[in-house]
């Protein structure tokens, strides 16, 4: 509360006020508004920009949903194993970070370091919200360590966030599938595991029949918990592609289009020489890569990517409310 001579600024003034007494006869007044000024003008951005989207903007149908994060390395060989499995610890520690339980459903290793591919499980309010703008191809570039002429290699692994719904509530894991049109095979386990792997029959694959969506599992020696786990898997990947039905209607009932996440989409690249990540969906860079790989920075990309969406849903409501 600002305390004045003149009884008028004996209370927090509005901008609507400060405006107003910019143009003041009183030169005290004048100057203690363009004191004033600077800070409300930015308290009225910070609320268009942040606050007015979340209030205009229907709330999420997919905040309680958990996730599953698919990891798989892609074009660059060893280089691109080794950059999958620094993808898989990013996330595991971003997601510890924020107390949500985190796990490893499946890991296929490679040869010569690194992974071929790995499902990351993540559990916590908000946890595919956040995880869902990951979707997308991931490239790399450094120089790899077996490189003799100190060339910069690219290379990419690429990221599927797939949401699971909560076991209770409107709509049901339950409720994405019938079991009917899924055929269950199970099998001997491959890879290593000692004789136990070639013995037991406790791999299981799971075929939707309408969709041909598929699901292995042999990560345990239980066939019961490969055989939890698939359908598990199986469910967020129905669910997965009902939301991008249901996102692609949106869509073509509108004139503009809704930024999201892309699959096929390169949304990142690391540069190491460049000491540097940049997010190419809302153009955003930052330094200090060894810092973002620790999981420290990725929620800044993530705070960027969800304002970017809200203004463009805010876009097409207005678009929306005018054509009306």
């Amino acid at each position: 509360m600002r305390l004045g001579k003149v009884g008028k600024l004996q209370k927090k003034w509005s901008y609507d006020e400060v405006k107003a007494l910019l143009s003041d006869p009183d030169p005290e007044i004048r100057s203690m508004a363009q004191e004033d000024e600077p800070a409300l003008s930015s308290e009225v951005v910070t609320f268009v920009k942040e606050t007015l989207p979340a209030l205009l903007i229907p709330p999420s149908t997919t905040l309680h949903y958990t996730a599953l994060v698919e990891i798989k390395a892609g074009v660059g060989g060893d280089e691109s194993a080794l950059f999958a499995e620094e993808l898989l610890r990013l996330y595991s520690r971003f997601a510890a970070a924020r107390g949500w339980y985190c796990a490893i459903v499946s890991q296929n290793n490679h040869d010569r370091g690194g992974i071929k591919d790995a499902i990351l499980d993540v559990k916590g309010d908000g946890a595919y919200d956040a995880m869902h703008w990951e979707n997308g191809v991931h490239r790399v570039q450094r120089i790899p360590a077996t490189e003799s002429q100190g060339r910069v290699h690219t290379s990419t692994a690429s990221v599927m966030v797939f949401p699971v719904a909560p076991k209770t509530g409107p709509e049901l894991e339950e409720d994405i599938v019938d079991e009917k049109d899924v055929r269950t095979d199970v099998m001997r386990a491959s890879g290593a595991g000692g004789q136990h792997v070639n013995k037991t029959e406790s791999a299981v694959r799971l075929v939707h029949n309408p969709t041909g969506i598929t699901v292995f599992m042999q990560e345990s020696r239980s066939q019961h918990s490969n055989r939890a786990r698939a359908w598990e898997i199986l469910r967020a990947r129905l669910l997965a592609r009902k939301l991008a039905e249901e996102a692609d209607k949106k869509r073509a009932m509108r004139k503009g289009m809704i930024k999201g996440p892309d699959r096929s989409e390169k949304i990142r690249t690391y540069n190491f020489p460049q000491d540097r990540v940049t997010d190419h969906r809302v153009g955003m860079t930052l330094k200090n890569i060894e810092a973002f790989m620790e999981g420290d920075r990725l929620q800044n990309i993530h705070e960027a990517l969800r304002r970017d969406h809200y203004a463009a849903e805010l876009e097409d409501l207005l678009e929306s409310a005018t054509s009306a």
